[in-house]
């Protein structure tokens, strides 16, 4: 269990990485794509939706331990595939997977993130999904499908909604090129011819769960399950590949309905409270990715940063879960919710009012 008394609250990370970190990398966490209005959505899609609270019953004991592929995780969220978390704080990916293995939920290790995937593997002894970017072909999708089941990896994710890069803004507006995109440009042609043939094949070559990342309709949903897909992950990524896409938990009761339980379902976008991921269960997430708000932590507090932080989101989902009557997410569903107007503006930190956007540098 961490023990920083430096951070009480959420909003403390943001203001301690905004200190730690370079303007270009702050933009590069913070921001989006073009008019960055998916990502503002993400955040307006969650803030428009109300939580019922029940009464006289027997919360004294809440559980908030969940079952993911085999695993027990003390909490149903992971921490989400970020690219160069090194650019974060220099132990990368490792300091997150140790984090998150002593925690007791999963991380997701992006394949464009240091210190690559078995060095993150020896750091994470806990749960873990590898996540690809396809930068090359089928030997190229083999290797790493190898090299994860070697390391001990639970689950296999390919990002599918990176077919063509997107124009990030913020980064383009400062001449700011992080290095890996400005190395990977000959590989995204591999990316963008990938198709559900690509799906089929992973599926008859290889035995390891595979999760599909990026999906945000129905259509792709019902045809992943047609696939064998043991996990569709519903995504956006966080508003920063199609811009005027819908918010991500918007996307999650139709893509509920199409899995129809042939399925897992996980979903990442905006999520930073505790509220956020009772809301996401409620309406049929089993897990829940958290992004940009792991990377405050880690930047402002390393390993122990990410650690705290989840501490203080543990506190926040029981607490959420009491007032709902509820002990245990069974008890959770869509009568849970009701639609709400919002009482802020859709932002990256309107999840956090008590946060000054002058204080934060934003």
């Amino acid at each position: 269990m961490a023990n920083d008394n430096a951070f009480l609250t959420l909003h403390e990370f943001v203001k301690a990485a905004r200190v730690k970190l370079n303007p270009n990398i702050w933009d590069y966490l913070v921001g989006a794509t073009e008019t960055e209005t998916t990502m503002r959505r993400n955040r307006l899609a969650l803030d428009s939706l109300a939580l019922r609270p029940r009464v006289l019953r027997d919360v004294s004991k809440i559980d908030t331990r969940a079952t993911v592929l085999g695993r027990e995780l003390r909490l149903p969220v992971a921490l989400a595939p970020v690219g160069s978390l090194e650019s974060f704080e220099a132990g990368g990916a490792a300091s997150v997977g140790r984090a998150a293995s002593a925690f007791g939920v999963p991380i997701i290790v992006s394949s464009v993130t240091q210190p690559g995937l078995e060095d993150t593997a020896a750091a994470a002894p806990g749960p873990k999904v590898f996540q690809l970017y396809v930068r090359g072909g089928r030997d190229f999708v083999d290797d790493h499908a190898r090299r994860a089941i070697a390391a001990g990896y639970d689950a296999f994710a390919l990002t599918v909604d990176t077919a063509h890069y997107s124009r990030r803004e913020r980064d383009i507006a400062k001449r700011f090129i992080k290095y890996w995109r400005r190395d990977a440009s000959a590989g995204m042609d591999f990316q963008a011819a990938l198709t559900w043939d690509d799906v089929k094949r992973f599926k008859d070559k290889w035995r390891i769960p595979l999760v599909l990342k990026g999906i945000a309709t129905a259509e792709d949903a019902a045809i992943a399950c047609d696939h064998g897909v043991e996990v569709v992950y519903v995504s956006n990524h966080g508003g920063r590949q199609l811009d005027h896409g819908r918010g991500a938990i918007e996307l999650l009761p139709e893509v509920v309905q199409a899995v129809g339980g042939r399925a897992r379902i996980w979903i990442d976008g905006g999520f930073c409270r505790g509220t956020d991921i009772v809301k996401a269960l409620c309406l049929g997430a089993e897990l829940v990715g958290l992004g940009r708000l792991y990377c405050f932590a880690l930047a402002a507090a390393g390993s122990e940063g990410v650690q705290a932080m989840l501490e203080i989101l543990e506190s926040e989902v029981r607490i959420a879960m009491g007032l709902l009557g509820a002990t245990a997410y069974d008890q959770l569903g869509p009568h849970c919710v009701h639609a709400a107007m919002p009482t802020c503006l859709p932002h990256v930190f309107s999840a956090f009012p008590l946060l000054h956007l002058t204080d934060s540098g934003y």
